[in-house]
């Protein structure tokens, strides 16, 4: 007796379903948890977060089409870098606990553009893994507008706050570092499936993921200097619209504001030196032409005394009403003799 033939109904369901879980694996969009713009000498970090016993630890590079080993470290084997990287890569701060993993490159170029797995194993917690995507962009500041700045202390529980839209539905909301170099993605929540997203960024936050607020926030416990810079929330919906919103912390440090007001006092000072110098030069110069201005003035009127002595030889002497001299007339005298008579 021959077996039923399957129903050709069920066999086409079968392909379908094979068909549309292939479609889908090869559709899902790959996560990453940093992003680092391509350069000569770019680094790439990764740093063991936990104190979980560290049996190995390796990196790898995804080219799409299949998985290329660059390095691998066994504490029993020490380092293996693969022949096409060997002189291309090194390990600045692996110690001897090799918690700090971070990938160094020489001369780097396009071809090194790509997706990059560190990969640790740790007893007894497991694997744990960090995605690193190289791009070739300009620096990430530059496509950040500024929105609001926040200002802190030291040792301050920090919170970042930003308004989400309220037209439309928010699915997914994510909080990133963004520096120069890299930019680090810190909180990442689903709203719609209610997921929370572990971040593999080394200083440790918290965000909420309530779908109920109209608001999301990112908190920085303990706040520090080089936790100051900037952090962007972008929400995006189901369709495709997003909205970003991007705020600069700064961190005040008290040893920082003393140098800073050395620095302006110390400029003032430095202002005020330079123009009591030009005052004195200028009080100097007008002293200077005085002197100079005297002798001649001198001896023009020495030159103007002599002409004027030259055209009036002796001086008249001018005399007051008060004081009268006598004069004196000499007249003849004459004989008074009688005339003759005839």
């Amino acid at each position: 007796v021959q077996p039923p033939e399957p129903f050709p109904e069920m066999a086409y369901l079968t392909w379908l379903l094979a068909i549309l879980h292939v479609h889908k694996a090869l559709c899902e969009e790959t996560l990453w948890d940093t992003t680092v713009r391509l350069s000569e000498t770019m680094t790439l970090e990764c740093v063991y977060p936990l104190t979980d016993n560290l049996t190995q630890a390796e990196w790898t590079k995804d080219t799409g089409t299949k998985k290329v080993n660059i390095a691998v470290y066994h504490p029993n084997h020490n380092m293996h870098i693969d022949p096409n990287y060997l002189h291309r890569v090194h390990f600045q701060n692996a110690t001897v606990g090799f918690r700090n993993m971070s990938l160094s490159f020489y001369n780097a170029s396009e071809a090194d553009i790509g997706i990059y797995t560190c990969l640790f194993h740790a007893f007894p917690r497991g694997s744990w893994e960090k995605k690193i995507k190289v791009v070739q962009s300009d620096s990430f500041e530059t496509t950040a507008p500024l929105d609001s700045y926040l200002s802190a202390e030291p040792g301050q529980n920090v919170t970042l706050s930003c308004q989400l839209e309220r037209t439309w539905l928010v699915q997914l909301v994510i909080w990133e570092k963004v520096q120069p170099h890299q930019v680090d993605i810190l909180a990442s929540c689903n709203l719609s499936q209610g997921t929370r997203y572990t971040s593999k960024y080394l200083r440790q936050t918290w965000s909420d993921c309530s779908q109920e607020s109209m608001k999301s926030a990112l908190i920085i416990p303990y706040a520090m200097a080089a936790d100051s810079g900037l952090y962007r929330c972008r929400s995006e919906a189901s369709t495709g619209t997003n909205k970003t919103c991007v705020i600069r912390l700064i961190i005040t440090d008290g040893g920082t504001n003393n140098h800073f007001i050395l620095l302006i006092v110390g400029g003032l000072a430095s202002l005020l030196l330079v123009i009591l110098i030009t005052i004195i030069i200028i009080l100097f110069n007008r002293k200077r032409r005085r002197q100079v201005r005297t002798p001649l003035k001198e001896l023009r009127d020495k030159q103007s005394k002599v002409a004027t002595n030259c055209r009036s030889p002796t001086s008249p002497i001018q005399t007051t009403d008060d004081e009268k001299e006598d004069i004196y007339v000499n007249y003849p005298t004459f004989s008074r003799r009688p005339k003759p008579r005839f």
